[in-house]
């Protein structure tokens, strides 16, 4: 049966959580490929929320989850992640969570550097989330990192560590902090290895078995192909590639396992810390797009900016990674709008430009250019038949379609799990 990627086409929080979580009910296994803890991915299940950093999405309905090697892991937080999404109810153990032994550690030294960079860098701040995420894969690429195999063997890691302490006490020096405390990292890292090492497998060889038994595979991306560190607003991105080709290299699969690609989009944009926003509204209209849809993150509760929906930068993000299908989203934040925008274009020094220019200088020039689109007083919210939606709503749906030249297959009408219309399903599309 075919699989399926989802990743976000904007900057993240575009509600991957409710359609992973919806989608796994056909999906036999769900692995995270890419991101950390820096996630946020909420799941709202009748009157419980479920808020996920690094878990996949799949565990609360008790699908098999894999966090691939794509990830980097805060052994920390998934330790106590799993105790709270288990208090709630959730059957967490190794028979339907695994973790690669090829994740690279996310340790208390990267959090401490990640956050005196950014008090550090004034006016060049770029909204990190100061969880460690950027420095844990500079580690990794600079072949330093301790990774999750190294928590059974505490024992050899000397060299390894050795060469991981000299990278950051140099750089502590220079931000005027304390060397870190080498034995006390071991002792702390003998205290949670054995909260982490019972789900710890190589996750290849499952998702290997999956696919020679014909097993429906959903990828999980986490952030947005706006934030992807090549394709994405550079310097404000994410430290990892978001785009669905990630899901091949982070999950240990070929690059034909992937399957069909469908991009999570949100009916308007918004986006959390700084960076370009064309289509912004600071004015009463971005605040009620904020209020209406609840718009605060769900790792660091910061306000997130809103604004018309772009369909130049989401036509872009469709390009980059393949998006064969959109799931759209929160629909119903749009009820009762008397006009609503959609951005159809730019204009960079008077001149037309029908795609986001990659230089942060340029970026800052652009001008949306906007199309006028009379809105709808019905309401949408809680549909679930593509019949029950107002008529004008569908016309924004097939006018996002045409913009950005990519087919809707799903639409959300609230965060509750089964108020979803399904356009065209992806596993068998």
């Amino acid at each position: 049966m075919p699989n399926v990627t989802v990743i976000g086409a904007q900057w993240g929080d575009e509600g991957k959580g409710k359609i992973v979580d919806w989608l796994s009910e056909r999906a036999d296994v769900v692995v995270r490929f890419q991101g950390g803890h820096n996630a946020g991915h909420t799941l709202v299940v009748g009157d419980n929320v479920y808020k996920l950093s690094l878990l996949p999405s799949g565990i609360v309905r008790g699908t098999m989850s894999i966090i691939g090697n794509g990830v980097v892991f805060d052994p920390w937080h998934f330790r106590d992640e799993v105790a709270r999404i288990s208090g709630m109810g959730v059957n967490i153990t190794p028979e339907n969570l695994q973790v690669s032994e090829q994740c690279p550690l996310i340790l208390p030294l990267h959090s401490d550097l990640d956050g005196a960079r950014e008090d550090a860098s004034g006016a060049g701040k770029i909204g990190t989330t100061r969880r460690g995420i950027g420095p844990a894969y500079e580690d990794k690429a600079g072949r330093r990192a301790l990774r999750v195999c190294d928590l059974a063997h505490l024992d050899d890691i000397g060299p390894q560590l050795d060469r991981l302490l000299a990278h950051h006490n140099a750089l502590r020096t220079g931000f005027g902090m304390p060397p870190v405390d080498r034995d006390e990292l071991i002792v702390q890292l003998r205290d949670i290895a054995p909260s982490v090492l019972p789900f710890v497998k190589p996750v290849w060889t499952t998702l290997r078995d999956a696919k020679a038994n014909r097993r429906r595979i959903l990828f999980e991306g986490a952030q947005g192909v706006l934030l992807d560190v090549d394709h994405g607003t550079y310097p404000f991105v994410t430290s990892s590639n978001v785009v669905a080709g990630q899901a091949a290299a982070g999950s240990g699969m070929g690059a034909n396992s992937t399957g069909y690609v469908l991009g999570i989009v949100k009916a308007y944009t918004t986006r959390v810390g700084s960076g370009p926003f064309p289509t912004e509204q600071d004015n009463a209209d971005g605040e009620k797009l904020g209020q209406r849809g609840h718009e605060f993150g769900t790792v660091t509760g910061r306000k997130r900016r809103c604004g018309w929906f772009d369909a130049v930068l989401v036509r872009q993000a469709i390009a980059v990674s393949g998006v064969a299908g959109m799931a759209l989203t929160k629909l119903d934040v749009l009820d009762g709008f008397d006009m609503l925008q959609i951005c159809t274009g730019y204009t960079l020094d008077g001149q037309p430009l029908d795609h986001f220019p990659a230089h942060a200088a340029e970026q800052a020039r652009v001008v949306p250019v906007y199309e006028s689109f009379e809105g709808w007083s019905e309401s949408t919210a809680g549909a679930r038949r593509w019949a029950d939606l107002p008529a004008q709503a569908i016309k924004y749906i097939r006018r996002i379609e045409e913009l950005t030249e990519c087919p809707v297959a799903l639409v959300s009408t609230s965060p509750q799990r089964d108020d979803t219309i399904l356009v065209r399903d992806p596993f068998l599309d």
